[in-house]
């Protein structure tokens, strides 16, 4: 992984790109002065000094005194964790104290862009009670492995259609045709994910709670399952 890829993975967790580089050079190079990692990263003195001051506020790079002040760069696991453990806390309070919503919407929500679809099926299945129905390629349920197997430990009933033989202890697994880039979820009969991924920022989904919506894919994928069964000669 090159340095342009480790800055934007550190602007994820707060750093601006000034501070991520100056943040990379410390690693690197261990104790430096501004004025050395302005040097060595050929960023201006005044925001080398300042990337600097920020790093320090947000708990990546440490001082120590002497003629100069020279500053230590934080481990990265440790910084990353510092930062994940208080967005955990934050993450209670706004749960804990964010207005809550009068009623859950019942219309359609378009979901675009692979990771924001990724995300949303990750939380649908990690927020199911007792049922999820997966209906995607081989390559995408890999892709929710995780969360299908956590899903599984807990006792919740997976079932999934897919286009290759599949092996997911504790799911209950068909083998359909080429899914393409087609993806369907459905959980606790209550919500429903259905539209196209793989494209990129140009993937498409509609997520709805809207119960006549929530019956005919059910109905869809009931009928799928039982073709699939017809075709095996199973009961």
């Amino acid at each position: 992984m090159d340095n342009n890829q480790l800055i934007e993975k550190l602007m994820c967790f707060g750093m601006t790109r000034q501070e991520a580089a100056i943040y990379l050079c410390l690693a690197e190079n261990g104790e430096m002065t501004g004025y050395e990692a302005s040097k060595q990263t050929g960023i201006s003195r005044s925001n080398a000094y300042n990337a600097l001051a920020g790093l320090v506020d947000k708990g990546a790079a440490y001082t120590t005194e002497g003629t100069a002040v020279r500053y230590h760069a934080v481990e990265a696991e440790e910084f990353c964790a510092n930062k994940i453990r208080l967005l955990e806390e934050m993450k209670m309070q706004l749960k804990e104290y964010m207005p809550k919503q009068k009623k859950e919407a019942e219309g359609y929500l378009t979901i675009t862009g692979d990771a924001h679809i990724r995300n949303k099926v990750k939380n649908m299945i990690a927020q199911s009670e007792k049922r999820i129905y997966l209906s995607m390629t081989k390559n995408c349920v890999h892709i929710f492995e995780n969360e299908i197997r956590t899903a599984v430990s807990e006792g919740k009933k997976v079932v999934i259609i897919t286009d290759a033989k599949l092996d997911m202890p504790g799911a209950v697994c068909y083998q359909s045709e080429d899914k393409g880039r087609q993806i369907g979820v459905i959980t606790d009969s209550t919500n429903v994910l259905t539209g196209e991924i793989g494209n990129g920022g140009e993937s498409t989904c509609l997520y709805s709670g809207q119960q006549n919506f929530v019956q005919v894919f059910k109905d869809s994928m009931r009928n799928e399952i039982q073709l699939i069964q017809l075709m095996k000669g199973e009961k």
